[in-house]
This record gives C-alpha cells, structure tokens and sequence, in this order.
C-alpha cells in the first residue's frame, strides 16, 4: 500500500468474490429499503412533516449502505465471501433427472411415512378405547 493512506472506497481484492460480494450488498440494500419503505408509513401516522417520515427512512438507507459497503469490502469478511465463492464454484451440482427422480423419492418415502404413522396412531386410538381410557 506504500506511504499513501489507503481510500475508504477501495475495493479489498478486486475482481475476487465479485458474485457473493455483489449478492450479499444488494441483499442487505433490498431488506433496508423494504424496511425504509415500512418505517416511512408508520411515521406518516404520526407526523405530516415530508422531513420526517422522507428524511429518516432516506438517511438510514444511506448508512446501512455504506456499512454493508463497508463490510463487504472488510478483509475478514471479504476473504470469507472469497472462499466462499470459490468452494461454490467446485460443487458439483446435480442435473434435472436426478433432481425429479430424487423428487420422487423424497415423495413416496413421506407418504409412506405418513400412512405408518396413521396406522399406529389407529392402533393406538382402537387400544385406548378398549381399555376405556379414552372415550
């Protein structure tokens, strides 16, 4: 980095991470923006003034952007979404005919399960009725 002091908006490893790092700022920018949007409402049935329920809601925006820019671009942080990138790019992702067939699987073992679960809850039920516990 040399004598000169290094810029709050530099970009820690540039071009590294570049998909999550993006992913995970708009993500935070999206729920904030959200939240902005309900918090503007709730403030529009306590005041009238556009500075209040505009102001507060546009300049918490703006600090959780430049946190999550902030923190995107921290080095622990940046270095995780890194690795985080790169173990995502070595999975090896399953194809559409494995997925349905897996499907199916996952289907027919819940309706198993669940008309097994049904039989012993019958058994049950019949045998507390014999014994007189439930009526």
């Amino acid at each position: 980095m040399g004598w000169y002091k290094v810029s709050v908006f530099e970009l820690y490893k540039r071009g590294q991470g570049k998909y999550v790092r993006i992913t995970t700022f708009v993500s935070a920018m999206v729920i904030t923006v959200w939240g902005a949007a309900v918090l503007s409402q709730t403030l529009t049935a306590y005041t009238s003034l556009p500075l209040v329920y505009f102001g507060i809601p546009t300049a918490l925006v703006v600090l959780v952007g430049l946190l999550a820019f902030t923190l995107v671009n921290r080095q622990k942080s940046a270095d995780f979404m890194i690795a985080t990138e790169s173990e995502m790019k070595k999975v090896s992702w399953s194809n559409r005919k494995e997925i349905v067939g897996s499907t199916k699987v996952v289907i027919v073992t819940t309706f198993i399960m669940a008309a097994l679960l049904f039989g012993v809850d019958l058994v049950f039920m019949l045998f507390f009725r014999w014994i007189k516990v439930m009526g």
